[in-house]
């Protein structure tokens, strides 16, 4: 494996290397000599991404155009009026992963592969297969988990050795189509998108029951519908409703090969969530050509509280009925809250540069407010987990029954969700920077805060008691507020214990490098798909959310953070080979120590290694 890993790096080594050599080939030139310096009044649409071709997109990823290697419609010139001069042929620049554009769709754009009556469709998809080798993988997942090892008898525990582990996948691909349905007014336009991946849950079934590893639940990622009204040629007003990409977060995302995760509680916070959505997308003009673009939705509440991690505490049952929960139900924390998710995004764009193959640059606010509660009914008194017993005889101690006198038809505990990102996507024909940034409470759900959801606070009470929840999580404390007298809390001083958000803040860096646009190849030759990533990012718990006495609640995890280089090679507009060497590494909180290899260490890592190719359509 070792000799595997030395053959992959010194590939990715090579051909980083090799780039100028061949850009000196016939391939190297464009017809005007350096078409890199090149400008233009508007700049030309920039092509996707290698690894975003067609309309794909990947936990991650942008879509353009059902046609990967589009080419704008040319327009009747007026008589007399010259040719009009042709775009400058130059290999694109870096685009950044965009899934939620601000241009609107245009009406008739979409390039139909059939119809189905006057609604045309046109399907996409994304073959990604990929060898990949983790220098320690405890979880023994496919991709790079949080250093809490969930699937093992010790979560901080890896064994004799790091739990080194190699894996070859193929569950990465997706399938997907777009559409577009037709209106009388020329100032609607209609389009869709469904779209889904093999990444689910593994078979049980009996003809599969061996051969479980190789059957992947094919699963939903998007489905949504979009009315535009261009109300002028200026104003675009919107409504979606669907599945599709949160707004918080998901503005930006790392261009890595690694998708399953995608840096996920190590720096980038994205989801996908049902919603109804409305925006407006305002052209200003200039030389610049800025947009404006406000967005606002209504989400699925969610609290990603995990129902089938429910333990024995409660009842020898309860593991099962979480798991039960969990199969029919998801979730139902957000939704007991009573109310939607709130998201909210402005985005800005304008062409920073000029150049000819360069993408819009964006700089971007998002954000999100929500709740989630869990629920005791009175039925649960009967059922606690206590230190002392609740139970004596059969019969509720003096502590537990004053509780229930207290909330005789049970309680409920709640909290709030919250966060807000800043991100900057700075393409140039040198270069593309990317740039993410947030903050927030409780961002299970959005992939951050190290899989943190919320504290109960118990300072300033005693005798705090969980009994068993609705969806078996039993994560909702009473305490009383006074000394007990004669083992029972006094009347009155009973209190449904506050429940704090767990409070975590991070992001992510990542520099594009246009390798082949930097050594003028062909755009039409085989090298001019060249491009090399370099990525870091973090994800910190606040310090006092997680070692504060009186707060409990947290996971054993301070920080996660990466660091990957990506090489790209695009050999056509459908394929594309990539090799990615990536660090990952979390802490533990209050200087405690993993035992990794029977040795103490207050950092895990994981060198990953992983190599393929990507075939779009």
């Amino acid at each position: 494996m070792l000799k595997l890993k030395k053959w992959l790096l010194s590939l990715l080594a090579m051909a980083v290397i090799a780039v100028p050599v061949i850009a000196g080939t016939n391939d190297a030139k464009t017809a005007n000599g350096n078409a890199a310096n090149a400008t233009s009044a508007e700049a030309s649409p920039a092509a996707p991404s290698p690894i975003l071709t067609s309309t794909t997109v990947d936990a991650n990823v942008s879509t353009s155009s059902p046609d990967p290697d589009p080419s704008p419609q040319a327009s009747a010139a007026p008589m007399g009026a010259p040719p009009p001069v042709p775009p400058v042929a130059v290999v694109p620049a870096i685009a950044p992963l965009r899934v939620l554009p601000v241009d609107p769709p245009r009406r008739d754009g979409l390039v139909p592969a059939f119809k189905m009556g006057p609604v045309k469709m046109t399907p996409y998809g994304v073959l990604k297969s990929t060898a990949a080798h983790d220098s320690s993988s405890p979880d023994g997942d496919d991709f790079p988990f949080i250093g809490l090892f969930a699937n093992t008898t010790s979560t901080t525990n890896t064994g004799p050795t790091k739990d080194p582990e190699f894996h070859i996948k193929a569950r990465a691909s997706r399938f997907g189509a777009n559409f577009e349905w037709p209106d009388a007014s020329p100032k609607l336009t209609f389009t869709g998108r469904v779209e889904g991946d093999f990444e689910g849950n593994f078979s049980v079934v009996d003809n599969r029951n061996v051969s479980s590893l190789r059957s992947n639940a094919f699963q939903l990622r998007l489905a949504y519908v979009r009315m535009d009204y261009a109300a002028s040629e200026n104003s675009d007003f919107y409504f979606e409703g669907g599945q599709d990409w949160t707004l918080f977060g998901s503005t930006a995302l790392p261009n890595l090969l690694e998708t399953t995760f995608l840096s996920a509680y190590y720096g980038a916070v994205y989801e996908r969530s049902p919603q109804f959505m409305v925006g407006w997308v305002q052209k200003l003009g200039g030389s610049l050509n800025f947009k404006i673009s406000p967005t606002f939705a209504i989400m699925m509440p969610s609290s990603a509280q995990v129902e089938k991690s429910a333990t024995t505490a409660f009842g020898a049952s309860n593991a099962v009925n979480g798991l039960a929960g969990q199969l029919g139900q998801g979730e139902r924390q957000g939704a007991d809250s009573d109310r939607p998710e709130y998201e909210g995004r402005l985005a800005v764009q304008w062409q920073l540069d000029k150049a000819p193959g360069v993408a819009p640059a964006q700089l971007i606010w998002s954000g999100f407010y929500a709740k989630r509660t869990s629920i005791v009914t009175k039925a649960d008194y009967a059922t606690a987990d206590l230190p002392e017993g609740c139970l004596t005889g059969g019969v509720l101690n003096a502590l537990c029954a004053s509780y229930e006198a207290a909330f005789p038809n049970g309680y409920q505990g709640t909290s709030k969700m919250y966060g807000n990102q800043l991100a900057l996507q700075l393409p140039t024909r040198w270069f593309t920077l990317v740039a993410s940034a947030y903050k927030g409470g409780d961002l299970r759900f959005m992939f951050g805060g190290q899989a943190n959801s919320f504290n109960t606070d118990l300072a300033g009470l005693n005798s705090s008691i969980k009994f068993d929840t609705i969806d078996y999580l039993g994560n909702a404390a009473v305490a009383c507020s006074a000394a007990l007298v004669a083992g029972a809390c006094p009347a009155g001083s009973a209190v449904v214990a506050p429940e704090r958000p767990i409070r975590a803040f991070g992001g992510f860096v990542e520099l594009g490098l246009p390798l082949s646009r930097w050594f003028n190849a062909n755009p039409k030759g085989h090298n001019a798909g060249w491009q090399l990533i370099l990525h870091t990012g973090k994800d910190q718990m606040v310090h006092r959310d997680i070692s504060t006495e009186t707060l409990s609640g947290s996971n054993a995890l301070l920080m996660g953070k990466y660091f990957a280089a990506t090489l790209y090679y695009k050999v056509n507009p459908w394929c594309m080979f990539a090799i990615e060497q990536t660090t990952y590494a979390t802490r533990l909180k209050n200087n405690e120590n993993y035992l990794i290899a029977g040795t103490p260490s207050n950092e895990w890592q994981d060198h990953r290694t992983e190599f393929g190719p990507v075939f779009t359509f």
